[in-house]
This record gives C-alpha cells, structure tokens and sequence, in this order.
C-alpha cells in the first residue's frame, strides 16, 4: 500500500539521523544495535547509582537534623539542597541551550508523556510554590532577629530552580533526546533525587510543624495559668520567634501554612514527569506508536455524572468549611469528627460501586488491549499502585488500633468503617483505571471516514447563507442532547461514571490538601501507637494520599476521553 511504501522509504533517512548509544564497557560487541542496547542500559544503571546515592546523602543530613539538632541544623541541611539546586539549574540551562539545539536531537516526541492535564499541575503547584516561597522570604525577612539568613537565601534559589524547572518540564517533557545520552540520563537523575529531597524535607518540616502546634495545645492547656517560665524549653524557644502583632507577618504565616501542602505535590509531580523523559533517552518510536487521532476532552454525553459529583463537592466543601472551624478550637467537638468520617462513609461506597460497574462494563466490552510498550502508561500504573500504599498502610494500622481498643464506640466505628471503605475504594478505582488505561480507542475506518464526510457537508452547510445562523445556533443548543441519546449504553455508562469519580477524587484531594487531617486530632491511634510513631506514619501516608487523589484525577480523565 502507499502507507507502507511510504513508511520503507523513510526509514533509511531516519536510520542515517540516529545517533547510537556507546559505552566503553562494550565497544567489542559486534552488532550495533546491541551495543546499543548494552550501552543504554548501562547508562540507567550508572545515572540510577548517581541519584541513589545523592538521595541517600541527603536522607543521612535530613535524619540527623532531625535526631541531633546540635550537630546538624535546618541550615546544613538547606545549604546541601541550595547546592544541588544550582548544579540542577547549570544542567537544566545547557540542556535548553544547548543538548537540545544540536542537530537531530529530539527526532521523536512521546505523544503520551507530557499530558496537559500533568504540565498544568506543574504550572499550578509550581506557582503556588513561588508564593509560598514568597511568604517565607517575608516572614523570615521580619524576625531577621531570631532567623537565620540561610533561610532567605534557600527560598530565594528556590524561586529560581522552580521557574526554571517549570519552562523545561512544559516544553520539553516529550523530548525523546538522542545526542549525550549518559549526560542527559545523570542530569535527569539528579534533578529527581534533588526533588525526593526537596519533597522528603517539606514532609519532615510538616511533621515537626504539627508536631510542635499539637503539643501546644497540649501546653497550653496543662500550664493554664502559669507563666512562661514554667514551660518547657523547647516551648520557650517557640515563643521567643513568634509573629509580632501586625497584619502582614499574619498574612505571611496563614499563607506560609496554606500552600505548604502544594509544595509537596510539586516535588511528586515533577519526578513523575522526569522518570518519563529519563526513560525516553535514547528511545526510538516506530510509526504504529504514533496515534493517528488524538482525543479531546469534551463535556458531553454526560448529564448524572456531573450532578452527583457537583453534590458531592459541594457538601464536601461545606463539610471541610465546618471541619477547619472547629478543628482550630483547642478542644474539636466529637461531632465535628462525626460529620467528617460520616461524609466519607456516605460517599466511598458510591465511588466503589461506581468502579465496579465500570471495570464489569470493561470486561463485556470487545476492545482489545493495548500492549505497546509505553513508559508514560506504565508510571501511571506503578504511580497509582504505589501512591494508593499510602492511605491503605493508614487504614490498616487504624483498623488494628482500632479492634484492639473499643471499636463498639460510636466515633471508633465510624472510623473503622472509614478506613475498611477506604481500602476497598482504592483497590476498585485502580483496577477500574488501570483496565481502562490499557484499552484501545478503536474508530472502525468506515465510521471514521463518514464522521469526516459528515464534517465536510455540514461545514459547506453553514457556509451557504447568513440567514441559517439562527437555526445553526438552534441546532447546536440541541447537539449536546443529540450526542447523549446516540451514545451506547455502555459509552455513556463509563463516561457518567468517569466523570463522577473525577469530581469525587477532586474534593477528596482538597479536603486534606487544605489542611482536613483528623488523624492528627482524634487522638485514638496516637494514643495506641504513640506519639512520635504515629506520626511518622501519617506524614509518610498522608502525602502519597493527597498524590493519589491528585493521579487518579488524570487517570479518570483519560478513561473519560477515551470512551
């Protein structure tokens, strides 16, 4: 056919471009193309090394500043992360000036890496870490007298490594580079193992933040009464750097502890997105990769779906508003934390029928599956199955507290019934997505050539005369119901359902995005567990939680356009 001559007479040009990965280790291999091979994986290997190695040193300063203090301060450990930080921005800046100029660079581009759904995540938590940043400079601006200047300086350069890893990731995450293969792969590895410390110290910092405000509370009401110098040191040294009475170190504070939370999501996202273009490298993409239709996201064909997730967001919202105004009180109401697990009660069995229905509609559909191999597809699946570790390892330990306690009280068994649904929600939403990820979109060639044909006439339509306008616009006020009716019941089913599960896994992202943890405040599994374990475990799960809501929310939209 015309196709395939016309593929069999690109090839050699192509093949002439390509620059072939060499290692020194096999330059007596024979063939190419296994040299080539060995040298790229080669190259994983050594640059996978480098970064193993710049994430364990800085996993050794993070944990001895935070069990010996004297020896190593927040400030060592800032100054070790600005490093790294600028040695990322000299890679990032040659690669933009110059890896990616030279000739026959990026000859492909993942067409499923990049989406924009994720760069726009970048964008968004990547200016809400530029504010937070921002807040910090001025609050640590205003107590000069007990702050270090490290902690300008350290924000500073994060403002510039943010804006400049932000412009690389949005026009560069396709990139499939074929020239300085190894040079890229280690600055590639750098810069995740410099954004695993980044999110790993902003989750050690929130958990001391916590930490110190709960045991507060706890001061302030075991010495009510007293003066300050009956409190314990640590408290005292608390008190000494407070806020002064004015309305702008208020603001800096509330806003510092507003966008904490998205400073977290930015450093999960970013390595996401370098994992990807990290095992694009050197990669070669045949034509039968490339799609040849690309869907769009479109809001129609759905009428349930929006409904119940617009309910479900906006009780969520008054549920959370009500939550934060109790939460901030020294002493929550039971009834507070009552109304919160009863939310989740309601609204995680919804969400796992919902996934059910969808994953049995999956198995009566006869779309094959797709196996070409995709690393985009394949982080997604390891993402969500990873990320959904977070919140069921928090479910189970809840569960054996819980038991081993007294599971008849009321706001226990509200909490053991939460974390039971809650293991059982992820585990069907990750079939249901990852089933629906791995189906192809198949347009049979017929429908696809008369949906063009129809496309043509109805555009010479609409040029014929000016006086149609208003029964074309009358025509496209009724397409959206005309669209609904003609979908199979099995389109529509997975789309109302898709859609559902989005604005589901979106208010359920916020909630303790913006601060909602009633782990840290029912005070059941902290008494069970301990203070200083409890808490490690839930600002290690607690993080990968709001990950998971936040991934399953791309997913779920790729599952919408492709049905």
């Amino acid at each position: 056919c015309h196709h395939c001559k016309s593929r069999s007479a690109s090839a050699p040009a192509d093949t002439s471009k390509i620059h072939y990965e060499k290692f020194w280790l096999y330059r007596h291999c024979s063939s190419l193309q296994q040299r080539d091979r060995q040298a790229q994986k080669a190259g994983q290997l050594f640059s996978g090394l480098l970064a193993m190695n710049v994430v364990f040193l800085g996993s050794a300063f993070i944990s001895s500043m935070i069990f010996n203090q004297v020896a190593i301060t927040l400030g060592d450990v800032w100054i070790l992360l600005s490093i790294l930080k600028v040695l990322c921005l000299f890679w990032i800046i040659y690669y933009l000036l110059g890896t990616s100029r030279q000739p026959h660079a990026v000859l492909y581009r993942d067409s499923h890496a990049g989406a924009i759904w994720i760069r726009g995540s970048v964008l968004l938590f990547g200016m809400c870490s530029i504010l937070l940043n921002v807040f910090h400079i001025g609050y640590s601006t205003i107590l000069i007298h007990c702050k270090s200047r490290v902690e300008i300086v350290f924000p500073s350069i994060g403002i510039l490594f943010i804006c400049t890893q932000a412009y690389f990731l949005w026009h560069h995450s396709k990139d499939c580079i074929q020239v300085q293969h190894n040079f890229t792969r280690c600055g590639l590895m750098l810069t995740i193992a410099t954004n695993l410390l980044l999110w790993l110290l902003a989750v050690t910092n929130d958990t001391l933040h916590v930490e110190i405000e709960s045991q507060l509370r706890e001061v302030e009401r075991r010495f009510a009464g007293k003066a300050p110098s009956s409190y314990p040191h640590w408290c005292n040294e608390t008190i000494l750097c407070t806020c002064p009475n004015t309305t702008i170190c208020k603001v800096f504070q509330k806003g510092y502890i507003l966008l904490y939370p998205f400073n977290t999501e930015y450093c999960l996202v970013c390595c996401s997105v370098l994992y990807v273009m990290w095992k694009n490298v050197g990669r070669r993409i045949s034509h039968h990769h490339i799609p040849h239709t690309k869907p769009k996201f479109k809001l129609q064909g759905v009428v349930f779906g929006p409904l119940l997730g617009t309910a479900a967001v906006v009780i969520g919202a008054c549920v959370f508003m009500i939550y934060q105004i109790q939460a901030t009180s020294l002493a929550p109401s039971r009834q507070v934390f009552v109304i919160y697990y009863s939310y989740y009660i309601v609204l995680l069995p919804l969400m796992s029928v919902g996934a059910v229905i969808g994953t049995i509609i999956h198995a009566l559909e006869k779309k094959e599956l797709d196996t070409l191999k995709n690393p985009t597809r394949s982080l997604d699946v390891v993402l969500l199955m990873g990320a959904a570790l977070g919140q069921i390892g928090m479910s189970y330990f809840s569960i054996v507290a819980l038991v081993a306690t007294d599971p008849r009280d009321l706001l226990n068994s509200l909490i053991l019934s939460y974390s039971i649904l809650l293991i059982f929600q992820n585990i069907t939403q990750n079939v249901f997505v990852i089933d629906g990820l791995h189906r192809q979109r198949v347009i049979p060639p017929g429908k696809e050539e008369d949906t063009k044909e129809q496309n043509r006439e109805a555009y010479s339509q609409r040029r014929v005369s000016v006086l149609e306008l208003g029964q074309e616009i009358r025509k496209a006020s009724l397409s959206y119901i005309h669209i609904y009716s003609h979908l199979s019941w099995k389109r529509r089913v997975l789309r109302e359902i898709s859609f559902f599960l989005v604005l589901c896994n979106i208010i359920l992202w916020v909630m303790p995005a913006f601060g909602a943890h009633p782990v840290f405040e029912n005070g059941m599994e902290r008494s069970f567990y301990g203070y200083s374990t409890w808490f490690v475990i839930v600002n290690f799960g607690l993080p990968l939680g709001v990950f998971y809501r936040m991934h399953s929310v791309g997913g779920l939209l790729e599952v919408y356009v492709t049905a």
